[in-house]
């Protein structure tokens, strides 16, 4: 479903919705390493077990090594992020003014990232001489920049998107790109499985390292248990992993869905409520209508695209083994080759059919028998056809 080309976005800043495609794209490949890296036939790191008194204890032995890539990719998206926010607001100081900046004038265009008010008014008063007109205090562009700032979030303004894009950009440029870990966030007893993934216990936000021990057991007790890792990002100077995909989609949601909008219009959502930009669009090509291209642009963003492939990529294994075990039903070879001819949307549409039980209700016991049993006549149907 395609949507109209935000009218607020004037041809001058066309751009900026290219440079936003660009981000999501550098995303996309990013997704693409951690998908290929996340689902390894051996799984992302290794475990043994090791005797310590009257106790059995669960120790990584191994942590496979994140392609050099990731994080040179996770640096050149933020960078994109930032430059977005940049290139708009220079453009719109060239507008407002109405002539190309003189080099000092110039330099004197920026997006401040102030997580404290004093921070911004320090901001507003330096190089007074050189700075453009309408970057100068009580402009309604300042104003507008004033709203978008870190400071005004009471409670952590360190967390800001704002904040945080500054943060990882100014580490990417002038120290490290961005550092990548395996984290384990959480695990549960197959025999305890919790009803939702809110209600699991998080683990630390920290890397996982060899030798890092993740369960204790009484020796002969054998525990089955469901584990899941994923890639973290540090966030420079301090001691905090969150997810990678989720680091990068909030940022880039809010520079596409509430910076760009607002620094261009000094609109406050949600009312009235702007169009957002595409996520992507094809910028590969030269476009001869570029309106048209960016309304027939995608809405669904990498990070989400990455989401999705994962949980299809663990419901196909799930729904395999639950379908050869009903009566009658073809091989694990061509259950897994029905189900790998499938779209992500189309596993999971099948998946959701299936609902858990947690004490064995007889309602939801029967709707499932009778959805695997429509699943294994979708794979012999698939297996007589080829």
């Amino acid at each position: 479903m395609t949507k109209p080309a935000p009218h607020w976005l004037p041809e001058r800043h066309l751009g900026v919705a290219a440079t936003l495609s660009h981000a999501d794209e550098l995303i996309g490949q990013v997704s693409d390493l951690l998908f290929t890296y996340q689902t390894q036939p051996h799984g992302v790191f290794g475990l043994r077990e090791v005797r310590a008194g009257s106790f059995s204890r669960t120790v990584v032995e191994s942590v496979a090594p994140i392609p050099r890539k990731v994080p040179l990719l996770v640096a050149d998206a933020l960078v994109a992020l930032r430059a977005a926010l940049e290139h708009a607001l220079f453009a719109e100081v060239e507008f407002l003014d109405g002539a190309p900046l003189d080099e000092k004038a110039a330099k004197c265009v920026e997006m401040p990232a102030s997580i404290t008010y004093e921070k911004f008014e320090q901001w507003k008063k330096k190089n007074l001489r050189d700075r453009p007109p309408s970057l100068r205090e009580g402009s309604e562009l300042v104003r507008r920049i004033d709203q978008l700032q870190p400071f005004h979030r009471l409670r952590n303004p360190q967390l800001h998107p704002l904040a945080r894009l500054a943060l990882h950009t100014n580490h990417a440029k002038h120290r490290t790109p961005a550092l990548t870990a395996v984290r384990l966030i959480a695990m549960y007893q197959d025999d305890q499985m919790p009803r939702s993934v809110h209600d699991l216990p998080m683990r630390p936000e920290e890397p996982l390292r060899v030798g890092d021990v993740i369960a204790q057991t009484p020796i002969g007790t054998t525990i089955d248990v469901t584990l899941f890792p994923t890639i973290g990002i540090n966030r420079p100077g301090t001691d905090r992993w969150p997810v990678l995909i989720q680091e990068l989609d909030e940022i880039s949601n809010w520079v596409r869905t509430q910076a760009v909008p607002r620094l261009l219009t000094g609109t406050e959502p949600p009312e009235p409520a702007l169009p957002t930009l595409p996520t992507r669009y094809e910028i590969a090509v030269g476009q001869q209508d570029e309106r048209h291209a960016i309304s027939m642009g995608s809405t669904t963003s990498a990070a989400e695209r990455h989401k999705q492939r994962l949980t299809a990529a663990t419901a196909r294994i799930g729904m395999a083994e639950l379908i050869g075990q009903t009566d009658g039903a073809p091989s694990e070879q061509q259950i897994t080759a029905w189900l790998a001819q499938l779209t992500d949307e189309q596993v999971l549409e099948r998946q959701s059919k299936l609902k858990a039980t947690y004490t064995y209700d007889p309602d939801i016991l029967l709707n499932n028998i009778e959805v695997l049993e429509l699943l294994r006549g979708e794979a012999q149907e698939f297996e007589r056809d080829v």
